[in-house]
């Protein structure tokens, strides 16, 4: 029942050992937009190279393999289960265009004796049928773009908050945000309210276990219950956690309100200790090189 304990999701590990560690946050968090924005108005084959792109850091990242190993083979599993649906179902078809130049002027003008006779070229449409199942060029691009989009929203942000502390990450933001004060946006109180709720996902985490354990020890079988028992249970569960969390926020608020607590600036936190000039230059040329690269073969 400690499954979600072995899963960390979202949830930084400290002693990891890993250069993602080093990295700057700035940076950490200039590649998660870039791969979340590049990707937009892609080609497929862009598409699917960001995905290996992403994978090969994460092998070479020097994080243990218990930390994403069973994530990733879960994320894959499920991008390609949408992508196959998404590239089997129909996507529809468009209306007909009415035609530009009459069906008579068009001529085929009949080759050599022996070579085969003339045919309109092109690339075929449809790739693969069977039955009522095929797959045209436009499925398998959705099934593309849905399969890779899964796997670089989820992986990117996950992998970033696996090696970045939360106070460095709301530092990073606060930092970007920094010129948006002229503006009269509360920067300061946006980051540390950033940082108040990545402290509460493991209490979302844990509410959920003891829920599911509790589930657990009770026995619950749901095929006696029905469609209705079970979605009624369901339901209740669904209003303990929120309960539950909600309750956990507010005995977090009086502590805070009991111990005198104020917010505190997420930019008078600082760097936890002296980054490397190497990495972080080398992480920055990668990044010009990918933006150049997308620039120039992303519609791919």
């Amino acid at each position: 029942m400690d499954w979600l304990r072995q899963l960390p999701i979202g949830q930084y590990v400290d002693g990891s050992g890993s250069w993602l560690v080093r990295l700057d946050p700035r940076l950490k968090l200039a590649w998660t937009v870039a791969f979340l924005v590049t990707p937009i108005l892609a080609g497929s084959l862009w598409r699917l190279a960001l995905v290996a792109l992403l994978l090969l850091l994460t092998l070479v990242s020097g994080l243990p393999l218990r930390l994403w190993g069973r994530g990733v083979a879960l994320l894959l599993a499920l991008a390609l289960a949408v992508g196959g649906l998404a590239a089997v179902l129909p996507t529809g078809s468009l209306p007909a265009a009415p035609l530009q130049r009459p069906p008579a002027e068009l001529r085929l003008v009949p080759g050599p004796p022996q070579q085969p006779p003339a045919e309109r070229s092109g690339a075929a449409w449809e790739l693969w049928r069977l039955g009522p199942l095929q797959v045209t060029r436009r499925s398998l691009e959705l099934g593309i773009s849905g399969a890779t989009l899964l796997v670089t929203l989820v992986h990117s942000a996950n992998l970033m908050l696996l090696t970045t502390p939360p106070e460095q990450l709301v530092w990073a933001i606060s930092w970007s945000l920094t010129p948006l004060e002229r503006l009269g946006l509360p920067v300061g109180r946006l980051g540390f309210t950033l940082l108040l709720a990545l402290r509460f996902l493991p209490l979302v985490q844990e509410e959920l276990q003891n829920l599911l354990r509790a589930l657990a020890t009770r026995a619950v079988v749901f095929k006696r219950l029905g469609f209705k028992g079970g979605l009624a249970l369901v339901l209740a569960v669904g209003e303990r956690l929120l309960a539950n969390v909600l309750l956990r926020a507010e005995q977090g608020a009086d502590a805070l309100l009991a111990r005198g607590g104020h917010w505190l600036d997420p930019r008078a936190l600082g760097q936890g200790h002296a980054r490397a000039v190497a990495l972080n230059g080398g992480a920055m040329v990668a990044l010009l090189l990918l933006l150049m690269l997308r620039w120039k073969l992303g519609t791919l």
